[in-house]
C-alpha cells in the first residue's frame, strides 16, 4: 500500500511538470513558475540544473547517512566538567567497536554488545526517517515552495505551529524548543531568540536548521544570507547566528569553489571565505582559527579535538564562558563547542565524505549534528551518483518527514527525487526574481550574475 502511495505521490509531481525532451528526463520545469527570457553576459555562472539535482539529491542522502551514522555517539562524550563524567573521549580506534552510553544513559546503561559504532545505512526497500537535522530544514523548503522567497516571520510562525507536534514527543530541544513555546504565545521570530526571552540563544539550534538555505541561491551568498537571516534569527543570536551563517555561506559557494582543485583544498577555500563573516572579536572566529592552526601543525585529530576541550570548556578562553553559566551537560548543546568540533572533522576529514563522517561521529559533544552538516555539504559537492560509488552500493531514495513532523502530503512519505526536484525549482524563482538571471530552458542550465561582495564582519 506504501509503494503505491509513493508511486501517486510521484505522477502528481510529474503531471504538475514540463520535461524537456533534449535533456535529463528527470529535471522538469515548473507549471507554477513563468520562465522569462535571458540574454546572459560573459560575466555570468552557468549551472546545469540536471547536476544540480543530482546534488541536492546527495544533499539529503549524505546528510541521512551523516545524521543516523553520528547518532549512535550523540552525547555520549562530553568531557568530565560538572555532574556528567563521560570518562575519556572516542579516538579511532573506537570504530567499529560497542556503543558507549550516552548521558541520559549513563546512570542506567546496559552495554549493547551488538551496537556498533559504524555507518548506519538504509536499503533499497527501507525508508530513512526524518530527524531534527533535517526535518526543519525540509519544513522550510516546504515553506518555501508554497510561499515567498524570503520567508516572513508569521509564515515561520505558522509553519512551526502547523508541522511541529504540540503535545507528545516533538523533537525539540533547547532554542528550538522555547521558540515554539514563544510562537504558540503569538511572538513572532526574530523575538524567538530575544535574549531576554530565549535564554537558550547561544546553543546549536539554528545550525542544522538552515543550510539549505546556501543552496537554494547558488554562487550568491548575499541572497543566501537574506533568505537564511530570519530562520536562523528564530532561535539564534550573536555567535550561534554567525557561526550559522558561516554553515550557509559555505554551502552556496560549493558551487562556485573551483572544481580543478582537490576536495581538500575546495573545503579550505570553502571554509577560508565562510571565516570572513564571523566578527574579529567574536570567540566563533578566534575557534575557527585555533582549531585551523592545530590542523595545520599536523598533531592528529584526538589532539586537536582534546585541545578544544581544555581550552574552551576548562579553561574558557577566547571569550567561551559556557562552564561558568553552569547549564545544563555544561552546555553540552552550544553552538560553540559544537561548531569548534565540526572544524575538526572538516578539515581533518579533508573533503573525504567517509572519513568526514567517520571523525565526526568519533568527535564527542552532539556529534549527530556538525557531522550531518558536513555529510550534507559533501553529499552535495559529490552528487548523488558519486556516493553511490564511494560506499560502493545502492541506498534507499525514501524519507519520512512524519517520523518527527506533521502535516505534509502522501502522510509525510517523500521520495530524494521528489526533495532534489523541488529544491531546484525554488532555484528556478530565485535565480530569476531575485539573482537577476535567467533560466535556460534549451540547455537546461540557469545563468547567475555575479557580484562584488564584502561579507567581512568587524
Amino acid at each position: 500500500m506504501q509503494s503505491k502511495i509513493i508511486i501517486i505521490f510521484f505522477l502528481i509531481t510529474l503531471f504538475s511538470c514540463d520535461s524537456s525532451d533534449k535533456n535529463d528526463s528527470k529535471v522538469f520545469f515548473s507549471k507554477n513558475i513563468e520562465y522569462k527570457k535571458y540574454n546572459p553576459v560573459n560575466t555570468d555562472i552557468s549551472i546545469s540544473r540536471s547536476d544540480y539535482y543530482d546534488k541536492l539529491y546527495g544533499f539529503w542522502l549524505g546528510q541521512c547517512i551523516a545524521n543516523w551514522t553520528g547518532l549512535t555517539t550523540e552525547m555520549d562524550k562530553i568531557g568530565n566538567i560538572g555532574n556528567i563524567k563521560t570518562g575519556s573521549f572516542y579516538t579511532r580506534e573506537d570504530w567499529g567497536g560497542i556503543d558507549q552510553p550516552n548521558i541520559w544513559s549513563i546512570d542506567s546503561f546496559v552495554i549493547d554488545s551488538t551496537k556498533k559504532i559504524d555507518f548506519v545505512f538504509k536499503n533499497e526497500n527501507e525508508i530513512w526517517g526524518s530527524d531534527d537535522d533535517t526535518d526543519i530544514e525540509y519544513m522550510y523548503q516546504y515553506l518555501t515552495i508554497n510561499n515567498s522567497n524570503v520567508l516572513s516571520g508569521n509564515q515561520i510562525k505558522k509553519g512551526w505551529l502547523n508541522h511541529i507536534k504540540h503535545e507528545e514527543e516533538n523533537y525539540l530541544w533547547v532554542s528550538n524548543q522555547k521558540a515554539f513555546d514563544l510562537m504558540k504565545k503569538g511572538i513572532l521570530p526574530p523575538n524567538t531568540s530575544d535574549i531576554n526571552l530565549n535564554e537558550h540563544y547561544e546553543m546549536i539550534d539554528a545550525q542544522l536548521t538552515t543550510e539549505i538555505f546556501g543552496l537554494y541561491s547558488p554562487t550568491r551568498e548575499d541572497f543566501a544570507l537574506k533568505m537564511s537571516y530570519l530562520p536562523i534569527r528564530t532561535t539564534a543570536r550573536e555567535n550561534a547566528a554567525w557561526i550559522s551563517e558561516f554553515y550557509v555561506i559555505m554551502h552556496s559557494l560549493a558551487s562556485k569553489v573551483d572544481k580543478n582543485l582537490s576536495l581538500k583544498d575546495q573545503i579550505m577555500w570553502l571554509s577560508q571565505q565562510a571565516r570572513k563573516i564571523l566578527p574579529k572579536d567574536s570567540y566563533s572566529s578566534k575557534m575557527y582559527d585555533f582549531v585551523k592552526n592545530k590542523y595545520e601543525s599536523n598533531i592528529t585529530w584526538e589532539q586537536t579535538r582534546d585541545s578544544i576541550y581544555y581550552r574552551y570548556q576548562v579553561n574558557q578562553k577566547d571569550g567561551y564562558d559556557i562552564t561558568s553559566k553552569e547549564l545544563n551537560c555544561n552546555g553540552c548543546f552550544a553552538a560553540g563547542i559544537n561548531f569548534a568540533s565540526s572544524l575538526v572533522s572538516l578539515f581533518y576529514g579533508e573533503g573525504d565524505l567517509k572519513k568526514t563522517i567517520k571523525i565526526g561521529t568519533l568527535s564527542g559533544w552532539d556529534s549527530d549534528n556538525p557531522t550531518s552538516t558536513w555529510g550534507g555539504l559533501l553529499g552535495f559537492m559529490n552528487g548523488k551518483k558519486n556516493i553511490e560509488k564511494i560506499f560502493n552500493r545502492n541506498f534507499s531514495n525514501k524519507y519520512n518527514i512524519h517520523r518527527t513532523r506533521r502535516n505534509f502530503p502522501n502522510n509525510g512519505i517523500d521520495t530524494f527525487e521528489n526533495m532534489a526536484l523541488q529544491g531546484v525549482f525554488i532555484v528556478d524563482k530565485i535565480v530569476q526574481s531575485e539573482l537577476g538571471g535567467g533560466v535556460d530552458k534549451l540547455k537546461n542550465t540557469w545563468w547567475i550574475p555575479q557580484v562584488k561582495l564584502n561579507n567581512t564582519k568587524l
